[in-house]
């Protein structure tokens, strides 16, 4: 039965928690978004595309968001109840602190559950968008921009240069353009006085309409030098630029489906499994093909049978066990035996290079695949074990608010993150296995959740300062200790 104690317990976490989980949200998209910011802008691509791009992103940061959210309320909730003295109360009237925390560890377990769907069903789609988006923000080009008295490359097989550009931002001065589209060198050259840049309504080319201009053009024929050159002046003429790989074009998503982040647990199982049946089926062609040439099991026996048979054949006299096969080959047979030699070993160095490079892709997609199966448990379960640190932390600590909490919480989640991105990276690297790597950051703080349960249920003064400055005074000052009896007989 839900007590009216559960009640209150669950909406002041309710409060800070929403607060918090969106602020933590923020800071990871605004680290996003300063790190590919320069990919990002100058690019014209466009307000809607970016909004959609840090949407799909928040959305795949939410399980880090999560976390992180729920120790920083969990410090703040308890931390208000230790420093009203609430806490205090509620111990007195005899209900311990595995009991208050109750009611919220099953609501964290209900959230940890729906980070675990949401990371499931929803994160795979999200990422499909994000990255793909991604991709062609990052490979898409930049704004055209000429700038007055600068050499501008960006058009390919072009270079352009003006003198000065009218506050209008069309009418352009002095203009020198150097064709570059035959590969053969500066052969083709226009000057003009004055024009415009007036783009096409679909912005897929760019019109320099010059004026009063000269067009040089030195003959080459077949990348041969001919030593002509032709000069013509015009009053007007339409250069026409094409800017279609200017233009911000999105990728077919398919070609990204099969990428580790795009898939659910079903589909990361299916995909393991997979590769593991790869990996048999590589196991045996390696067995089938070198068969024939490598036996280690009958070597002995083959070595017996070769040398009997050449003995009986050739020198019956002259045979040992330690006889070599090529000291029974005829001279004019020999050379042409070792050459066969080479060739089958060759060829089978050949065969064993491409199937262990096979095999080290398949291995990499492998942990890629576990890494990924993992991460949808472990960082559902560190909502929970999180929870479970910053309750009793808030518990010992007494300190409400944004200050004290805070610090401490961003110093846990600080720690947990770092395990977490060792244990994935030793993971990827085939240094541990990849539940051992992905669990990592929960085995060990796990040992420290149980630890601060325990201190706080006894009430441990170890986050307070003045439990230090009595220790350090302890320490300082301690004396030899003298019976109260002598002191009053003394005076």
């Amino acid at each position: 039965m839900i007590k009216k104690l559960d009640i209150l317990l669950i909406k002041s976490f309710i409060g800070p928690f929403i607060v918090t989980f969106f602020v933590s949200l923020f800071v990871l998209v605004m680290q996003f978004f300063w790190l590919y910011m320069d990919e990002m802008l100058g690019k014209g691509v466009g307000v809607w595309p970016l909004f959609q791009l840090l949407l799909f992103m928040s959305t795949i940061l939410v399980p880090l968001a999560l976390p992180l959210g729920i120790l920083l309320s969990s410090i703040m909730t308890f931390g208000n109840m230790g420093e009203n003295f609430e806490l205090v109360a509620i111990k007195s009237s005899g209900i311990s602190l595995l009991r208050f925390m109750q009611p919220l560890a099953i609501f964290i377990t209900f959230i940890s559950f729906l980070a675990f769907l949401f990371a499931n069903y929803v994160i795979p789609v999200a990422n499909l968008k994000a990255l793909s988006l991604l991709y062609d923000v990052r490979n898409s080009k930049p704004t055209l921009t000429i700038r007055p008295n600068q050499f501008n490359s960006e058009i390919p097989g072009y270079s352009i240069r003006i003198g000065s550009k009218d506050e209008d931002g069309r009418t352009i001065r002095d203009i020198v353009i150097y064709d570059h589209s035959d590969m053969v060198g500066n052969n083709k050259l226009v000057m003009a006085r004055e024009g415009e840049m007036i783009p096409t309504a679909d912005k897929r080319a760019l019109i320099f309409r010059l004026k009063d201009g000269w067009q040089y053009n030195e003959g080459f024929e077949h990348g041969v030098h001919n030593y002509t050159q032709i000069r013509m002046h015009f009053d007007q003429w339409d250069k026409v630029f094409d800017m279609s790989g200017f233009k911000f074009t999105r990728t077919n998503e398919d070609m990204f489906k099969s990428a580790n982040q795009m898939m659910d647990v079903a589909q990361l199982n299916e995909s393991i499994d997979s590769l593991k049946r790869q990996q048999k089926r590589s196991l045996g062609m390696v067995t089938s093909n070198l068969a024939p040439y490598i036996s280690l099991e009958t070597a002995g026996r083959q070595k017996d049978a070769v040398v009997k048979a050449l003995a009986q054949k050739y020198a019956p006299a002259r045979v040992t066990y330690d006889s070599t096969f090529l000291e029974y080959v005829p001279d004019s047979m020999r050379q042409m035996v070792m050459q066969a030699v080479v060739n089958n070993v060759t060829f089978q160095k050949t065969q064993m290079d491409g199937v262990s490079l096979d095999n080290s892709l398949q291995t990499e997609n492998y942990l890629k695949y576990e890494i990924e199966l993992h991460r949808k448990f472990s960082l559902s379960f560190a909502c929970l074990l999180l929870f479970l640190i910053g309750a009793p932390l808030g518990a010992i600590i007494r300190k409400g608010g944004l200050g004290m909490p805070m610090v401490v919480a961003v110093v846990f989640f600080v720690i947990f993150h770092i395990l977490n991105i060792t244990g994935e990276k030793l993971a990827k690297a085939g240094s541990v296995a990849p539940w051992l790597g992905m669990w990592l950051s929960s085995i060990a703080l796990m040992p420290l959740a149980i630890l601060l349960i325990n201190a706080a249920r006894n009430d441990s003064k170890i986050f307070t300062k003045e439990w230090y400055f009595r220790l350090w005074r302890a320490i300082t000052f301690a004396g030899p200790a003298v019976p109260t009896d002598t002191v009053a007989k003394e005076k």
